[in-house]
């Protein structure tokens, strides 16, 4: 009785607390408005533990330069930029190709608000097979001659990881400069033990975020999800892979793993490489002698001789702009026949469900594909939740019934692409530093349509009719679920 009564004595020091960081949230943290309340919902429901989850997933980053560029690379940077613009203003820009010139307006918004050059000389290579594309980039890494820099969101300690680890400290051993860069979480069972022979060899490695005290995230909700590997300076991998055994399909609770992911050579290796070099800048504290920039200002300012143009484009916590979101609502808006989306999480904010209702019942042609099972409850729900409400506008959803669909891709008119690690979900937008590259080419989108259209044939398509006949429980459930997402 005492217990209970002290309970009682503390609630209101608990909800003036609260009272004070809803202040805080209105008046000072300026999150979006949908954000604010959510979380000042949770706060009075749960008051105690509410409060908990906002100090470890609600920190703010936007206001923090996380990513140091000195003020010679920045005027390099500069320099590069306003040429590339200039010229396409002065219609003296050399257009590889008509979809390039169709599509400038998008391309200008990458360059403007994004810092995102246009490369034109990129040969690409779509790989969907996790196990053809580890044994391609392997192959690569073995014949890496000066240096190779490595970015992922996680690395497993299994069969896989080790074998990944294990070439990487061979090639420093062979005198090759390593750089792996790791996200604290999402490699987490990558220990220092783990990586004693790499270190031992030469190799460096920095974890992202990682926690002053081992398995205590305060940055739990902002995550590195990059995945990004340059080699020699002349080949780069990028997109929904990771390294682990279900990115190979080998774990029996996935299956198949579907996913996809780009192999690039030409100057778009460079823009790859600068990402890289600024995250692991941060993680490391090695400003490191290697200076991409010096090579990017040389780089793709004559390009004659394209094939593939391609920007590549960041987006993370630190910044308020969103700009990956701001490029696929770019595409979306300017479709004119179809879209093509896929995503294992399609947990958009409104505008960019809004943008999609718009195209649908304008007559085009938009489809989304999900995948068949969760890895992520929670988020799979309101993933059927928003696919409902996508139905209703008209546009087509599919299940992919062949394994686990991990691909996050965009298609528009079978003329402009994205590849990467963004998913179609607010955390990706808000939470989680992304990169993703945007193709401007006709044969590159004709190849994803078309593996689009193999995915289809493996799919089944999720109708109205579905969702007339969930059950009361998955109804309570995926009502709950879309509450949480502005904050989860």
């Amino acid at each position: 009785m005492e217990a209970f009564l002290a309970d009682i004595h503390f609630l209101p020091f608990i909800y003036g607390l609260n009272t004070l960081l809803a202040l805080y949230l209105i008046f000072a943290d300026r999150k979006d408005a949908t954000t604010t309340m959510a979380w000042i919902m949770i706060l009075y429901l749960i008051p105690g533990f509410g409060l908990l989850l906002y100090l470890i997933l609600s920190q703010n980053l936007s206001r923090r330069k996380l990513f140091k560029v000195s003020p010679d690379e920045e005027s390099k940077q500069d320099f590069l930029m306003a040429y590339q613009v200039e010229s396409m203003d002065e219609d003296e820009f050399f257009y590889p190709n008509e979809i390039t010139r169709k599509w400038s307006s998008m391309i200008r918004l990458n360059q403007i608000y994004a810092k995102s050059f246009l490369t034109t000389n990129n040969d690409v290579e779509l790989l969907t097979d996790g196990r053809q594309q580890f044994h391609r980039m392997m192959q690569d890494i073995r014949h890496a001659k000066k240096r190779i820099h490595v970015c992922y969101f996680i690395i497993k300690n299994d069969g896989v990881g080790t074998k990944f680890i294990d070439l990487l400290t061979k090639k420093a051993e062979e005198g090759v400069e390593v750089r792996l860069l790791m996200d604290a979480l999402g490699s987490k069972q990558i220990t220092a033990a783990k990586l004693r022979r790499f270190k031992q060899a030469g190799g460096q490695y920095a974890f992202f975020f990682k926690p002053f005290i081992r398995h205590l995230y305060f940055r739990i909700n902002y995550r590195n999800h990059r995945k990004i590997v340059v080699i020699d300076d002349e080949i780069g991998y990028t997109g929904g892979f990771n390294v682990a055994r279900e990115y190979l399909g080998y774990k029996k609770k996935f299956g198949y793993w579907r996913d996809s992911h780009l192999r690039i050579c030409g100057d778009a290796v460079i823009s790859l490489n600068k990402r890289f070099m600024l995250d692991w800048r941060y993680a490391s504290s090695d400003m490191a002698d290697y200076d991409p920039f010096a090579e990017a200002a040389e780089a793709t300012v004559d390009n004659e001789d394209g094939t593939v143009p391609i920007q590549i484009v960041s987006c993370g916590p630190e910044s308020p702009k969103q700009e990956v979101k701001q490029a696929f609502m770019k595409m979306i808006t300017s479709a004119e026949k179809r879209i093509y989306i896929q995503t294992p999480y399609f947990v958009p904010d409104r505008p960019v469900l809004e943008t999609l209702i718009m195209a649908a019942q304008s007559g085009i042609d938009v489809r989304v594909m999900i995948p068949c099972m969760p890895d992520h409850p929670f988020v799979y729900r309101t993933t059927l939740y928003n696919a409902g409400e996508l139905i209703q506008a008209g546009v087509k959803i599919y299940i992919y019934e062949h394994g686990f669909l991990h691909a996050k891709t965009l298609t528009v008119d079978g003329e402009v692409s994205t590849v990467g690690s963004t998913n179609f979900d607010i955390r990706s937008f808000r939470l989680n530093f992304e990169t993703n590259a945007f193709l401007y080419d006709r044969r590159f989108a004709a190849a994803m349509e078309e593996q689009f259209h193999r995915d289809m044939l493996l799919s089944r398509e999720y109708t109205a009719e579905d969702r007339e006949h969930i059950s009361a429980k998955e109804y309570i459930l995926e009502s709950i679920s879309r509450l949480l997402t502005e904050i989860l």
